[in-house]
């Protein structure tokens, strides 16, 4: 029996939430696609990962600094 593959994950194991704009500020999700992250489909989850730089503009560069 084969293993099932791996979930891609833009998940870097920095786990801060701004208050601002409800991103976390190392991978850029929201908190519930997060959490729902397993449960959703391959398609859900490229639709997501495709957002993510765009997302990233949201948020303040000072608020970055740190992860950079």
């Amino acid at each position: 029996m084969n293993a099932p593959a791996p979930i891609k994950t833009p998940c870097v194991k920095v786990c801060v939430v701004d208050g601002e704009t409800g991103l976390c500020l190392g991978c850029f999700r929201r908190l519930p696609e997060v959490a729902a992250w397993a449960r959703m489909t391959a398609e859900e989850r490229e639709r997501v990962l495709a957002e993510l730089p765009e997302r990233r503009a949201l948020v303040s560069p000072e608020k970055l600094g740190w992860f950079n």
